[in-house]
């Protein structure tokens, strides 16, 4: 069935409910002179009459979302067989109790009447069974179904074909002596042992299938557990009221006012405590997600309730007064006092319903609509995560939210709110995870009270604010990113100048002190040999030589002279020629470029050469040098050992991220154990600088 079609059938089933409901109340009235008046009927007539209005409304709105839960249309059910044994009982009477009328279908709507008290009293039981989703709690419990509605199809039959005189259910033929149309006759009164033994089995088969209630909270998870623990409510005090009555009627020799109460008060369990308890699992634990719907429906019915009571008051309260309810002063005065009052009235009734299926928390369009004013302001990076953590509890209900944030590969804890709350240290398994692009950039955590269920409605409300929160956590990650490449490349020029001061130290410090003292030598052999003199100068110029080699080893490794003078292709070739493995330059579209991006490339070419030589157990490497449309590529392959780039990444393969990441670019590492390595950058060439 299509929601579509539900909702037209439903909303039909309620319009016969309504007329069943106003014929019983036009023949209640007129037939009062003939069949007595009882004043506590009207009692039942009331609790009657907003128990079917309340079946109907919860009935109506579990359709309108899922038009096949049985839920949904067994409430439904419950006021139409109430509504037509009213009105089929009242219209039963009218026809034949009372003298002088001619309706036709008198005696037919009597035996009508009869076996609706099967239906009437038995329609409750199937709740407890298909509670709270709609389904058996498994198949196990199919037998359970089909003796539970095979012994009611047993019983109703039953019932219709007794024989003999029918006294009424709901139509008052106690003084008539109306008999059944299909009364089937039956040697040694089979009949009325069929109808025992059929009233027993649906007994049994009741009792069976309200105990599914407690078979599906023992494995049930907390969310439905909260659920069923007000149907169980309901069942547990109409069974004690039950009992209770049994005790009484015992102890009072069957008093009739002892009777009348435990009835009323156990018909007033069913017919209101039924509905009221599947309204408040709706409202309260979102059965059903018709947080909307009910919150509307609940403004709608507080403005009606309003308007009512303001003409009531005004219009027949003051006009019984001065003795004119029909004075048009008075209709324009209830007329003003409503436009006056109204809008303020209607902001109030909007606030009860709110704080009704929301409880404190605010609505998930103000949540929603709070957390993108928060996070568009302009805060700072700390604050603006703590504030998104602070709205998220606020707007859930939490005990605690908790911002992830994915830095580096890692996902770690960024802001939780409360302040005092406890960071979690892993991520939990129901955490929402905040994507942007395609790119997984953290995500949200809640740990809610032990008193409130993860219910399906707050898990939607935390996976709309994490869709809201991709762009901000992905402008946070990229603060905290160049945050973290800033602190590495300090480090890393820092390291690298205390290496540079080690090696002035080591090399080229140690020769030119050397050479300081064999110059003062040579110069005190000057004047007493001569010959020894001149060949201490020759072997002093060699170290001369050898200390200008070592310098320029070093100030390679500043800014190469060669890269100045002649570019990329040169420089690379002659550390290529250098390297501890033969390695193929091939170049293609290269020119010159600004000293920034040369540099960017020339040393990360030069740190990959040195982890081939350090780790890769290489037998050789390609070095592939391409500019095309205004980007420089370049690609470093070799065929040794490999490793996990996700497990392995050190300073420098960092390094080289980290210098390519600061002139605009990007690099890529593809490697595995025993399949070697291949590290591709690509970075844009500044159209002014391109040679």
């Amino acid at each position: 069935m299509t929601g579509r079609t539900a909702r037209r059938t439903a909303t039909g089933l309620m319009a016969f409910t309504f007329v069943m409901l106003a014929v019983n109340g036009v023949f209640g009235s007129l037939d009062r002179p003939y069949v007595g008046y009882d004043p506590g009927d009207n009692l039942y007539y009331v609790v009657a009459f907003l128990g079917c209005l309340i079946y109907l409304v919860v009935g109506r709105l579990i359709v309108s979302r899922q038009p096949t839960n049985t839920v949904g249309w067994l409430l439904i059910a419950i006021p139409v067989v109430g509504s037509l044994a009213l009105g089929n009982g009242s219209y039963a009477t009218r026809a034949l109790a009372v003298p002088g009328t001619s309706l036709p279908l008198g005696i037919w709507s009597a035996w009508l009447d009869r076996w609706l008290l099967v239906a009437a009293l038995f329609i409750f039981v199937p709740i407890f069974l298909f509670y709270p989703d709609g389904h058996l709690p498994s198949p196990r419990w199919r037998w359970v179904a089909v003796l539970l509605f095979g012994s009611m199809g047993l019983t109703t039959l039953a019932f219709a074909t007794t024989p003999g005189r029918m006294t009424g259910f709901m139509a008052h033929l106690e003084h008539l002596d109306v008999r059944n149309p299909l009364g089937v006759g039956s040697p040694g009164g089979i009949v009325q042992a069929v109808t025992a033994f059929a009233g027993a089995i649906t007994f049994v088969a009741s009792i069976l299938a309200c105990s599914a209630i407690v078979v599906r909270y023992r494995g049930a998870r907390d969310e439905v557990r909260q659920q069923i623990r007000w149907l169980a409510l309901v069942w547990v005090t109409f069974f004690a009221l039950l009992v209770l009555d049994i005790v009484l009627s015992a102890l009072t020799g069957g008093n009739a006012t002892v009777e009348n109460v435990m009835f009323a008060l156990g018909f007033s369990v069913l017919t209101l405590g039924i509905p009221v308890a599947c309204g408040v699992a709706i409202l309260r634990y979102r059965l059903y997600d018709l947080d909307v719907v009910v919150r509307k429906a609940v403004v709608f019915g507080l403005l009606a309730a309003f308007i009512a009571v303001v003409y009531a008051v005004i219009v027949a309260g003051a006009g019984t007064v001065i003795g004119s309810r029909s004075n048009p002063v008075l209709s324009f005065a209830a007329a003003a006092v409503l436009a006056i009052a109204f809008q303020p009235v209607r902001e109030q009734a909007r606030k009860l319903a709110d704080r009704l299926v929301y409880g404190r928390r605010a609505t998930p369009y103000e949540v929603l609509s709070e957390f993108s004013g928060r996070v568009g302001e302009a805060y700072a990076t700390d604050d603006v995560l703590v504030r998104m953590a602070e709205v998220l509890a606020g707007g859930t209900g939490a005990a605690s939210a908790t911002i992830w944030l994915q830095v580096s590969g890692t996902m770690r804890p960024a802001a939780t709110w409360p302040p005092d709350a406890v960071q979690p240290i892993t991520l939990p398994e129901e955490a929402i995870e905040v994507l942007h692009q395609g790119d997984r950039l953290g995500a949200l955590s809640v740990v809610v009270p032990p008193s409130e269920p993860k219910t399906p409605a707050r898990r939607k409300l935390v996976e709309d604010l994490a869709a809201q929160a991709g762009l901000v956590l992905r402008n946070v990650r990229l603060i905290e990113e160049l945050r973290a490449s800033r602190q590495r490349l300090v480090a890393a020029q820092d390291e690298r100048a205390r290496k540079l001061e080690r090696d002035l130290h080591d090399g080229a410090q140690q020769q030119l002190v050397a050479l300081a003292v064999k110059l003062r030598l040579a110069g005190r052999l000057v004047d007493q040999d001569p010959e020894q003199a001149r060949a201490s100068l020759d072997r002093l110029a060699g170290e001369v030589t050898d200390a200008l080699e070592s310098l320029r080893d070093l100030a390679h490794g500043i800014y190469p002279p060669l890269l100045a003078d002649e570019g990329l292709v040169e420089a690379i070739g002659a550390q290529a020629r250098r390297a501890a493995v033969p390695v193929e330059v091939a170049a293609e579209g290269m020119g010159r470029y600004p000293q920034e991006v040369e540099s960017a490339v020339y040393f990360c070419v030069l740190e990959a050469l040195n982890n081939v030589a350090k780790y890769a157990a290489a037998t050789s490497a390609t070095i592939r040098l391409e500019a095309h449309d205004d980007v420089l590529s370049f690609t470093i392959d070799d065929d040794g050992v490999g490793f996990d780039p996700d497990a392995v990444r050190g300073t420098g393969l960092q390094g080289m991220i980290d210098r390519i990441d600061a002139v605009g670019g990007t690099v890529e590492i593809a490697s595995g154990p025993g399949r070697g390595t291949s590290i591709r950058g690509r970075l844009p060439i500044p159209p002014k600088s391109s040679a």
